[in-house]
Parts: structure tokens; sequence; C-alpha cells
């Protein structure tokens, strides 16, 4: 039994013809008469009562018509769900951030547009440092990130580049330079300087250390924090400065200030992060960040 048998079965059980079904249908009156009796032979008992002035349900006829058509509805749900899988409109997104990225207005709006325009996709999210993000990619528990871009990234990764996000100085609002607005790198050369670990970003780091030495000075790091949030705290604390990327400077605390940086600025990049075999709803996603 095949599900055109079903549809076959229907469309006389509605017209009670075979005439009027079979051009219902698309096929000759005598191809769907043979389909119904083939059918019938296959149940074991008739679906029809045939007489002069057309067909009629029998009693069997009448039960099966009723799984019948709920067997045609499933069928047709199945390949809705098919289609809005193939095309990206349901499913699930298992999607990555950094936490500094967090802050960037880029990740919170596209991941908010999306949702709104995919309400049928479930997104799940994942806080971790950009290098596990990129593991969680490569072993597929991912299938995108917003991470902070290194020079080594996985030949079955590809990456979409944002604009590079200029980076702020935040030290104490007891700092004697505190009511500065802007302040070269250099200024800070005394200044303990408070860190995240290198292994939690390293293309952040990298890029701190690397403009405080092209303004002549290496860091004097004293103090370490897990994540960029709590290092504004420790800021806020009286324990040292630091450079940040400026969205965070979303961190509004009474204890810090934020000062951009005359002349040479680091730069705090953001890609999105994604596998070249992607999915549709990984598609759909970066057609949107067109």
């Amino acid at each position: 039994m095949e599900l055109r048998h079903l549809r076959y079965f229907l469309a006389v059980a509605e017209e009670s013809s075979f005439t009027k079904a079979a051009l219902k249908v698309g096929i000759g009156q005598p191809p769907l008469s043979m389909q119904i009796r083939n059918l019938e032979e296959e149940i074991g008992v008739e679906l029809f009562r045939r007489g002069s002035h057309g067909v009629e349900l029998s009693e069997a006829g009448h039960a099966f018509m009723v799984h019948a058509r709920q067997t045609l509805d499933e069928a047709q749900k199945a390949v809705r769900a098919a289609q809005q899988i193939g095309r990206g409109d349901a499913g699930q997104l298992r999607m990555g951030f950094t936490t500094s990225a967090a802050f960037n207005p880029v990740v919170s709006l596209s991941i908010q547009a999306f949702r709104e325009r995919y309400p049928a996709v479930e997104v799940s999210l994942m806080e971790a440092n950009s290098a596990h993000l990129f593991t969680h990619l490569e072993d597929g528990r991912l299938d995108a990130a917003f991470v902070r871009p290194s020079s080594l990234v996985a030949d079955s990764l590809e990456l979409r580049h944002f604009p590079s996000e200029p980076m702020k100085i935040v030290i104490p609002r007891s700092h004697p330079l505190a009511s500065r607005r802007a302040l070269p790198l250099s200024a800070l050369a005394q200044d303990p300087f408070i860190m995240f670990p290198r292994s939690n970003g390293v293309a952040l780091y990298d890029e701190v250390i690397r403009a405080c030495r092209e303004s002549g000075f290496e860091p004097m790091i004293n103090q370490q924090a897990p994540q960029l949030s709590s290092l504004v705290n420790l800021v806020a604390a009286g324990l040292g400065v630091s450079v940040v990327p400026e969205a965070i400077a979303q961190i509004k605390l009474d204890g810090v200030r934020y000062l951009d940086i005359r002349g040479p600025r680091p730069l705090a990049k953001l890609a999105f992060a994604y596998a070249r075999d992607k999915s549709a709803i990984v598609s759909n996603f970066l057609n949107m960040l067109d």
C-alpha cells in the first residue's frame, strides 16, 4: 500500500464517482478503478458499494477513511517538517560566544534578529573562551560561535570578520590621571596591570601586550581576573589599570573611568566562526549578517 492509494481512495469517497475522482487525481478512470480494486484485495474487504448511480462507502470504507485521512495528514506534516529543516526554518542552532564578545552589540542584536525571523529555530547559547569555542566547533558540539580570532584556525572552519573594535583604558576613579579624557598607553608604564589569563583569550591578550610594547614598556601584570567583567571590578577596587574592548564600557561602576587611547590604539577583533560544511540554519544566520 502506498500513499497514492490512500489519495485515490479519498478522492473516490469524496466524489462518490470514479469518473469525477479520476479527473480530480489526474489519471484515467479505468486505472483508478483498478487501483481501488487492488487496494480492496490487499486489505481483504470491500471499501465501496458500487451501483448504477455511483459508489458509496461501505461500513469498512467509513472506518478506513478516518485513518486514511490521518495518515495523509501525518505524511504532509512530515514533508513540511523536512522542508523546514532543509530550508533552515526550524531545528536547533548551538551558538557560542566569548565573554568579551557578549558586550559587543553585533552579538546581541544579531541573535535577537535571528530569533525574531526564525522563531521555530531553538537557539542554545554557550559562553566560553575562544580556544574552547574553536574546539567545540571542530568536534561538532557547536554550530557557530562569536570568537576573538587567532592566527591558527582549523581548515574545517571559516570566519566572517567584523570591523575591529577600538580598545579603551580603564583606571580607578581615584587614579591621578582619571580626570583626563584620553591618554597614551605610555602614561600607564609605571602602573600595575590587571589582565585575564592568556589562555582565556589569546588574541585579545596578545593585542594588549603588543600595544604596550610598541608604546615603549612591558606591562607589570600584578593581578589576574578570570574574565573581563570581573577585571573591571578589580580596577574599581584600586588594584590596577587595564585595557579593554570599547564595548566593555557598558559596565558602569562608580569606581572606574574609561579613557580613550591617544595615538596608536590596540584593536579587539571579532569574528563569526562556523564549519565549512555549514547547516542551512547557519547559512540563514550568515545571510542575515550581510
